[in-house]
């Protein structure tokens, strides 16, 4: 079945300031989620999810309760659900992420839960407290909608990648820092110390998430540095010839500053196949890493 017409077009010019202000809203109601989950490894307690409606932080234990937020893209609100508090909502407009900030919390204690959160972005340089950032402060429904469309395309054909590895997978999940859907999968074996390098990230959670040997690929809707939507994968540690290897589809290019395979969305998008190609970019790309790497690939993928 040709899928294209499920894929819709993104254009970075297009995205720009509405992705800038989500990002920091999801990354206020991440950080929500990163204080009050138990800790997990690799920091997979961190990530959102790809819902029915949006993004969501998935159940959260809770004082005995458990709550849940939800980014609703179709209805343009944001839900908080306690399981004995009840519901509360916010919409979702032009506005600045100070005001998103002030009455989230406003929500999460009209219904007993009192979270209190790092109240700057990570990841992001300059990094403006989230209570006095009133520069970011669009919301173009269609634009948050054309993303959250895509999200979904993406989500199942990982979902579907991910299935054919039987070792320690992670889920397919929304990291909030970059705003990227990843799914990383981890040979086994053990990890040189990760050297840091992420404006406004911690070194010791870089170190702990990449203390094991992992081939990673994502999905990142771009920055004014790289001003495109674009899929990537990477392997850590990076074999030294694993740039040099031959991935397909043929649109598909290495970058010797990222130390990262890249494709771009919009090859993707505007091909007859979109989930095929796709998934040749996340497979070869993987052979890729794991073949220079000499991972020990009988007793991890499935036969």
């Amino acid at each position: 079945m040709n899928n294209k017409h499920l894929w819709p077009e993104l254009n970075f010019s297009d995205l720009q300031e509405t992705l800038e202000t989500l990002h920091h809203w999801i990354q206020i109601v991440g950080k929500v989620r990163l204080r009050t989950m138990p800790w997990q490894n690799h920091s997979w307690h961190v990530p959102l999810y790809v819902s029915t409606k949006g993004l969501t932080t998935n159940p959260i234990p809770y004082d005995g309760r458990i709550f849940q937020i939800d980014f609703d893209f179709k209805r343009h609100k944001l839900l908080v659900e306690c399981s004995i508090s009840g519901i509360a909502e916010m919409d979702l407009y032009p506005r600045t992420v100070a005001d998103f900030y002030q009455e989230l919390f406003e929500k999460l204690n009209s219904l007993d839960i009192n979270v209190k959160i790092h109240s700057s972005p990570n990841e992001m340089d300059p990094a403006i407290p989230f209570a006095k950032n009133t520069t970011n402060k669009s919301y173009d429904k269609e634009v948050v909608h054309s993303i959250w469309t895509a999200l979904l395309r993406v989500n199942e054909v990982f979902s579907q990648f991910r299935s054919d590895f039987i070792g320690k997978a992670s889920p397919v999940h929304l990291f909030w820092g970059a705003f990227d859907l990843a799914v990383t999968r981890f040979s086994g074996n053990e990890a040189p110390l990760h050297s840091g390098g992420i404006p406004n990230m911690p070194l010791n959670v870089m170190q702990e998430a990449y203390s094991k040997e992992v081939s990673s690929a994502g999905f990142w809707l771009g920055s004014k540095s790289f001003p495109f939507p674009a899929f990537y994968a990477y392997a850590y540690p990076s074999p030294a010839d694993f740039g040099k290897q031959h991935v397909q589809p043929k649109q598909a290019f290495w970058s010797d500053e990222m130390g990262e395979f890249f494709l771009k969305y919009e090859d993707v998008q505007k091909s007859s196949y979109p989930d095929k190609v796709l998934m040749t970019f996340l497979q070869t790309t993987y052979e890729a890493a794991v073949n220079t790497a000499q991972w020990d690939r009988a007793t991890l993928e499935r036969k």
